[in-house]
């Protein structure tokens, strides 16, 4: 039996956009999402001059991965973009039916979420917002201003992640910049699959 769990208390430094403690800290730069842009091209072409940038990066914070527990963190996604295509998370479905939460620390981006039906919906974040998916609701986070797009999360322990899903076909919209602005389109990848 595993020991008993105690409260414990945890600090989100809004300046640096880390949270203390944390269990695991992930970098992930373009070679680990040449397969989720959907200019494969545009990325191997960066990827050859030998530029590998960081495109986002998060703390997550795991007491337990036992049922009722809830995982926590902070995701850095930085400004940019391949081709037109904002920089994003790789996205991703729970492996259970699992809500999550999305909360706007700084910056501005988007949550893009797709159900299994492929309904889509997009919410907009800035500053002070909240992003919710509901159960059974794929989701990813789209960088979509010109800093960094800094936001909590929290999802229960035992939800899991299928990122394959998302990594074989994308989703069905992808988030890109025309005439200076975000735009939600379809993603060419997702109907070749």
């Amino acid at each position: 039996m595993p020991p008993p769990q105690k409260p414990e208390k945890i600090i989100i430094d809004f300046k640096k956009g880390v949270i203390q403690p944390y269990t695991r800290k992930k970098e992930v730069r373009l070679s680990e999402l040449k397969e989720y842009f959907s200019n494969i091209e545009e990325v191997e072409k960066i990827l050859s001059k030998g530029k590998d940038p960081l495109i986002y990066e998060y703390y997550e914070y795991i007491h337990s991965e036992a049922t009722g527990n809830l995982n926590l963190g902070l995701t850095i996604i930085y400004p940019g973009k391949i081709g037109n295509e904002y920089y994003m998370t790789k996205g991703h479905f729970h492996e259970k039916d699992a809500a999550e939460f999305y909360f706007c620390m700084k910056g501005k981006g988007m949550l893009l979420m797709q159900n299994k039906d492929g309904e889509v919906s997009v919410v907009e974040l800035e500053p002070g917002s909240l992003g919710y998916v509901p159960p059974g609701w794929g989701h990813r986070t789209i960088n979509t201003g010109r800093n960094r797009f800094v936001f909590f999360f929290a999802y229960p322990s035992d939800a899991g992640h299928n990122y394959m899903i998302v990594k074989e076909k994308g989703f069905i919209k992808i988030v890109t910049e025309k005439d200076k602005a975000p735009k939600v389109v379809d993603n060419p990848r997702y109907y070749k699959t």
